[in-house]
C-alpha cells in the first residue's frame, strides 16, 4: 500500500469548509499502488472520476432497478437510481459539513457490482455459485473496484484511495463473520479496520440509497399501476404529506400529485436524517474522522418515529410491488437464462469469448473448477439485461444465426 498523501499542491481542495469529524484529502491514507497526486483533483475527485469514466458505470444503463428496461423508458435503471442516490448524498453531506467528493464516489460505487435483473439475477446467480464460495452483489462491487475494470498499464481494478474502499465496504456498518472473496484479496493488501464503522462520508451514502429507492420505487409502481394513490394513504407519512398538497393545491392533475408527493417525501426524509444525525453528533462530539468510526454505532439515521413510517413504506412496497404477479413472472425467465448461462460456460469455458478464455486460462481456471466458477460470474454479473438476453438467445435458439 502507497503511502498517504503528503504534499498535495496548495489549491483549493474542497469547495466549502470542513468539519473536524469530515475526511480531509490530505490525511488520506493512500492507495494500494502508489502514484503521483494530481495537480488539479484531491484523491476522493479521483476516485470519483475513475468510477464516472468505468466500464462498469456505463453498463448501468442497462441494468434493471425494478423494471426490465423495455417495459418502458421512464422507469428507473440502475444508473438513474444511482445517481439521485449521489444527488441526495451530496445534499447531506453539504449540509453536514464533510466531504462531498468523497460520500459522492462511495455513492457512485455502491451498486457496480449488481447483477443484470436486479435482486433476482442476484439470487440466481448466488445460487450457482454456492458450492464455489458464494456470490454477494456488495462484494462484486468492491471486486469490480480492485480486480475487474481494466484500463490502467499499472494495476488491474481503479487503485482507489483507503477512504473510498472503506466506505464500499462498510457503508452498512462494521463487517462481521467471513469476508466475501475480493474482500478477502483486498485485506492482504490494505487494512480496512472491519470492526469499525465506517466514515460519516459512507453513511450519508448508505442512507441516501434508502431515501432514493423507497421513494423513486413509490414513483415507478404508481407509474406501472401496481398500487394506487387512495392505497398509499394508509401509510401515515405519505397520508400527511399528500393532505398538506392538497390544501396547498386543491385542484391539482393526478401526474403533479404524485411528482409533489416523491418531492415532499425526499424532503421530510432528508430533513429527519440532518436533525437525528445533528443530535448524535451532538452527544458523541467526535474531533475527527475516526472518532467517528470508533463511536460505537452509525450517526447518520433517521429518528425513531421516521424509521417505522419508512419500514411501513418497505413493508408495502414489498407487498404491492416486489412481489407483485408481474415481477414474479419475470424470475421465472431470469432463472432460466442465469443459469442455463452459468451451467454452459462452466461446462465449457471456449463457449466464453476471447477475453474471458484467456482470463480462465492466466487464473488457471481450466484445471479449477471453483476459479472457472469465480470468473464466468463475474462475465454474468457484468452483463446488461439486454446482453443478458441476447447471450441466452445466441446460445440456446437454434435459430438465433439463421435469421
Amino acid at each position: 500500500m502507497s503511502n498517504p498523501a503528503v504534499n498535495l499542491p496548495a489549491y483549493n481542495y474542497c469547495a466549502l469548509p470542513l468539519a473536524a469529524y469530515a475526511c480531509r484529502p490530505d490525511q488520506s491514507r493512500g492507495r494500494v499502488h502508489g502514484e503521483p497526486e494530481s495537480r488539479h483533483r484531491t484523491p476522493f475527485q479521483r476516485d470519483r472520476d475513475r468510477i464516472i469514466h468505468s466500464s462498469a458505470f456505463r453498463r448501468l444503463k442497462y441494468k434493471t432497478q425494478v423494471f426490465v428496461y423495455h417495459e418502458g423508458d421512464h422507469y428507473r435503471t440502475r444508473l438513474t437510481h444511482t445517481l439521485e442516490v449521489a444527488q441526495i448524498t451530496r445534499t447531506i453531506a453539504r449540509a453536514l459539513m464533510v466531504n462531498e467528493d468523497l460520500a459522492e464516489a462511495i455513492a457512485l460505487a455502491h451498486d457496480l457490482g449488481h447483477t443484470p435483473f436486479a435482486h433476482i439475477g442476484e439470487v440466481y446467480l448466488a445460487e450457482c455459485m454456492k458450492p464455489y464460495g458464494g456470490f454477494d452483489h456488495n462484494d462484486q462491487s468492491l471486486r469490480v473496484l480492485t480486480t475487474l475494470e481494466r484500463k490502467y498499464p499499472g494495476w488491474n481494478g481503479m487503485n482507489l484511495s483507503w477512504e473510498t474502499l472503506e466506505g464500499v465496504v462498510k457503508h452498512n456498518g462494521p463487517v462481521t463473520g467471513k469476508p466475501h472473496v475480493a474482500l478477502q484479496e483486498l485485506l492482504g493488501q490494505m487494512d480496512l479496520n472491519l470492526k469499525t464503522h465506517a466514515s460519516l462520508e459512507a453513511q450519508v451514502a448508505a442512507l441516501s440509497d434508502d431515501i432514493a429507492y423507497n421513494n423513486h420505487d413509490v414513483e415507478d409502481g404508481l407509474r406501472a399501476n401496481l398500487f394506487t394513490l387512495a392505497e398509499l394513504e394508509d401509510l401515515a407519512l405519505l397520508r400527511r404529506i399528500l393532505e398538506s398538497i392538497r390544501a396547498a393545491h386543491p385542484d391539482l392533475p393526478e401526474r403533479y400529485l404524485v411528482h409533489e408527493l416523491v418531492r415532499e417525501m425526499i424532503g421530510a426524509m432528508v430533513d429527519d436524517v440532518l436533525q437525528e444525525t445533528q443530535r448524535r453528533l451532538n452527544k458523541i462530539k467526535p474531533k475527527s474522522a475516526d472518532d467517528v468510526r470508533n463511536a460505537g454505532m452509525q450517526i447518520v439515521a433517521f429518528s425513531e418515529s421516521m424509521r417505522r413510517d419508512v419500514d411501513a413504506l418497505r413493508a408495502f412496497l414489498y407487498e404491492r410491488m416486489y412481489r407483485h404477479f408481474t415481477i414474479n413472472r419475470i424470475w421465472l425467465k431470469v432463472e432460466r437464462i442465469v443459469t442455463d448461462l452459468f451451467t454452459a460456460f462452466t461446462n465449457s469455458y471456449k463457449l466464453l469469448p476471447d477475453n474471458w478464455q484467456r482470463r480462465v486460462e492466466e487464473a488457471g481456471g481450466a484445471k479449477d473448477d471453483k476459479v472457472l466458477a469465480r470468473i464466468v460470474a463475474d462475465y454474468i454479473a457484468g452483463m446488461t439485461d439486454r446482453y443478458a438476453i441476447r447471450e441466452h438467445e445466441r446460445m440456446f435458439d437454434l435459430y438465433w444465426d439463421l435469421r
